[in-house]
């Protein structure tokens, strides 16, 4: 190799190694990783696939197949053949033509001919995250291609790891949420069912010497029981999962902010509305993401803005797409500044899951002016 060839080399995987720490998505970075690794080892295909937990890809990320191949071969590829081998076993592989390996099992008939093949797993510990597979390079692969594929390899396992954790830190904020809006709904219930026993009792004491206010306490004692059974619904309503198949985006949109609007708002807590013009049906990947982020920012801005009100709008966007926003009076956040800080998981998720249903997503934000979180979706479903 040339000094030339190795500054490019070097140029391309610092290049790589950037990405994984940039303010790039997940699926980005990994498609970033699979280019360099092709363009670098001189391969006519690469791809990189992360097992999900039924046999198949929870990604397979691919280059140097056009979009009109990768939908002629089909949906994901199951884990058989070489797929599955670099996912059991943690060392690489290098063959000069996979067709010839008794491991080899088959592909669609619209899959490219494979001949050399490389593979290299993505490893966390003893772990295997995924795995990269290179094809097709004139003369083989060689003992440097493996060398470097393996160092792509390290920082997609960084990037994977990364996405896991902090998976994890959210699930773990979601149970802890709920747990603390189902112990202040049962707490506002206690009251309202602690206010309906002495209201009852005055009631009682009343009957035979005062009988028009004892019929006003017990006008009372119906209005708290009807309270009180609100409160118990909505309790009921915040700690199912959301049906969005069954009861549609602006329907549970419309009960999310209600049911924050009885925990929080008041004279210590924000008052949450929520409007809506004319949103479309979304398809359901669409309807969760929306959701998703829905949630997100009114816990930001319920639990963290000090704001006096928080307003959550659904519309229409363009023939068949929606806009959700959701701003807030509060306090408001210098957003250079987080970044700059490296705080920038909140705003990393939220371009990550517009990204996955080709959405765009927009966070505007002044110190004192509050802030919008502003997601797009077409109407389309995903490709």
């Amino acid at each position: 190799m040339t000094t030339r060839d190795e500054l490019r080399t070097a140029r391309r995987l610092s290049a790589a190694v950037l990405a994984v720490s940039d303010q790039l998505t997940v699926p980005e970075v990994l498609q970033t990783i699979v280019d360099t690794a092709r363009d670098l080892v001189g391969a006519d295909y690469a791809a990189l696939g992360v097992p999900d937990e039924e046999g198949s890809f929870a990604e397979f990320v691919v280059a140097g197949i056009s979009a009109e191949q990768r939908a002629a071969i089909g949906p994901l590829p199951r884990q058989h053949g070489f797929l599955a081998v670099m996912l059991r076993e943690p060392q690489a592989q290098r063959v000069a033509d996979i067709r010839a390996d008794p491991r080899f099992g088959w592909w669609p008939a619209a899959h490219p001919k494979l001949g050399a093949f490389l593979g290299v797993p993505i490893m966390s510990g003893a772990e295997i995250l995924g795995a990269l597979y290179l094809a097709n390079k004139p003369g083989g692969f060689t003992e440097f291609d493996e060398e470097l594929v393996g160092v792509l390899a390290a920082h997609a396992a960084i990037a994977l790891t990364h996405a896991r954790l902090y998976a994890r830190n959210r699930e773990l904020t979601i149970a802890e949420e709920r747990a603390r809006i189902a112990h202040d709904l049962h707490d506002a219930v206690a009251q309202r069912l602690f206010g309906l026993r002495l209201t009852a009792q005055a009631a009682d004491v009343l009957l035979d010497r005062d009988p028009p206010a004892a019929r006003e306490r017990l006008a009372e004692v119906s209005t708290l029981a009807r309270e009180a059974a609100e409160e118990l619904h909505a309790a009921v309503l915040e700690l199912r999962p959301a049906r969005l198949a069954e009861d549609g985006l602006p329907s549970v949109l419309r009960k999310q902010a209600q049911i924050l609007d009885r925990a929080y708002g008041g004279a210590d807590g924000p008052r949450v509305r929520y409007d809506e013009d004319d949103p479309p049906v979304l398809p359901p990947a669409q309807q969760t993401v929306v959701l998703r982020v829905a949630q997100e920012a009114l816990h930001n801005a319920v639990r963290h803005a000090c704001a006096r009100l928080v307003r959550v709008s659904l519309a229409r966007h363009g023939p068949a797409g929606a806009v959700l926003e959701v701003a807030d009076d509060g306090a408001g956040f210098d957003i250079s500044a987080v970044l700059r800080a490296g705080r920038s998981l909140g705003l990393r998720s939220l371009r990550e899951r517009a990204h996955s249903v080709r959405g765009t997503a927009t966070v505007r934000s002044t110190p004192g002016a509050g802030t919008v979180v502003r997601l797009e979706v077409p109407g389309d479903a995903p490709g």
